[in-house]
């Protein structure tokens, strides 16, 4: 355990972290690739170059130094970041260079701002941080092995089959190249990519949410085509898999992971998803109505138009033969084929006005996915909608771990 200074003097100095974030997340990195090139393997280069993995960073070190003294205050934190962790390989031995790192990284930024105690205390909340995390992540990897069909590390995949689910999503069919079982999972989990790609110095990893429902003797994944957008370069992994990928290739995954699953509830379930978000609440929603069929749904959807809606007829087919499973479509920019077939229920994006309309009340479990952007526009509406913060549950496709606040 820490000591009372210690603990006093992570608590009083975690706002000025929080306040430099930004310069000591960029620090930090900077400081970690010249040392250790190899890491560069484990990190989104994407989400480096976008500035989202040094906001997760600062973000998480703010969040553990506020709530040293009663780490179960961010619970969700921990285990989403051990999830991801134990998804991309990290080993216990890589958490001493990365905490001397980043007491470097606040000591450059800091300046005589970061004393010696202050780094001394930083030092003691780091390694107490990362024994609790590096025992969560020696559990999961002791479970993941466990399971029937499991596996540590990454395993061969053969892609069995590709099928367009729309202009710009693309659905992957993957079989075991050994042969052997594959575990199940539960619905709302991803798989963990490791892209060999040829023509990069490193390789890349990327998550990707099942979006079939568990038990089959395949995974299937769903992967929106990320096309340049103003400076924003086309996404490197998701054009890889769309443009070089075909039948019969293989590709290298780690086990099932993730905490965004279906809590035991016997609430209608709300499954409100934008964009590329539909594919781990298709998962639920078709586990859902196998598992527990009488068990009210509302599948709310925004996306831009049909081009680019995945999944439509698949949802619509559901929602016609199962009383209880009820769709909703939002289009912002509908095509002129959709104004005339009309095969929408709201243009523009989803308000609280809409949600009252649609879903009977606010008595439900709430599962969000999406863009951040859309997913912080969701939260407030939920809030202001007066749903109670354990029924509303959400996956994001970046590091960051909270929305809203």
């Amino acid at each position: 355990m820490l000591d009372k200074k210690t603990i006093e003097t992570v608590k009083s100095t975690a706002p000025v972290l929080k306040e430099h974030s930004s310069e000591i997340g960029k620090r930090f990195y900077e400081l970690l690739f010249t040392k250790v090139p190899d890491l560069y393997n484990l990190f989104n280069q994407t989400n480096q170059k976008r500035g989202i993995q040094q906001e997760a960073l600062a973000y998480s070190v703010y969040a553990a130094g506020e709530h040293i003294d009663n780490l179960d205050a961010i619970k969700p934190v921990i285990t989403r970041v051990t999830e991801k962790h134990r998804a991309i390989g990290v080993k216990p031995e890589q958490y001493p260079i990365v905490g001397k790192t980043l007491l470097e990284a606040v000591k450059d930024v800091l300046g005589d701002a970061a004393t010696e105690d202050v780094l001394i205390a930083w030092g003691k909340a780091y390694n107490y941080i990362a024994d609790a995390f590096i025992e969560i992540e020696n559990n999961l990897y002791e479970e993941t092995e466990k399971i029937p069909g499991g596996w540590r590390g990454f395993r061969d995949f053969v892609v069995d089959k590709k099928v367009d689910e729309s202009d710009i999503i693309t659905s992957f069919y993957l079989r075991p190249k050994d042969g052997e079982p594959i575990p199940s999972y539960e619905a709302g989990q991803y798989l963990t990519l490791n892209a060999n790609i040829k023509s990069e110095d490193y390789n890349h990893i990327r998550h990707y949410s099942l979006s079939d429902v568990p038990g089959k003797d395949y995974y299937r994944i769903s992967v929106k085509r990320e096309d340049s957008i103003g400076d924003q370069p086309p996404g490197l992994v998701s054009n890889y898999l769309h443009n070089q990928i075909q039948s019969g290739d293989i590709l290298q995954f780690s086990a099932p992971a993730g905490d965004f699953t279906i809590k035991p509830s016997n609430k209608p379930l709300v499954l409100l998803s934008g964009g590329i978000g539909i594919t781990p609440l298709l998962s639920m929603l078709n586990t859902t109505v196998e598992k527990h069929p009488n068990r009210a749904i509302y599948f709310i959807h925004a996306t831009q138009n049909s081009k680019v809606h995945a999944f439509k007829d698949h949802v619509a087919e559901l929602a016609k033969n199962h009383e209880p499973v009820h769709s909703y479509v939002c289009y912002d920019s509908p095509t002129e084929e959709d104004k005339q077939k009309h095969e929408y229920d709201k243009e523009g994006f989803v308000d609280l006005d809409w949600l009252k309309k649609i879903v009977p009340n606010n008595d439900a479990e709430f599962y969000l996915c999406g863009s951040v952007p859309f997913l912080q526009a969701m939260v407030r509406t939920l809030n202001v909608w007066g749903i109670p913060k354990e029924q509303i549950h959400f996956e994001v496709f970046n590091p960051i771990a909270i929305l809203g606040e």
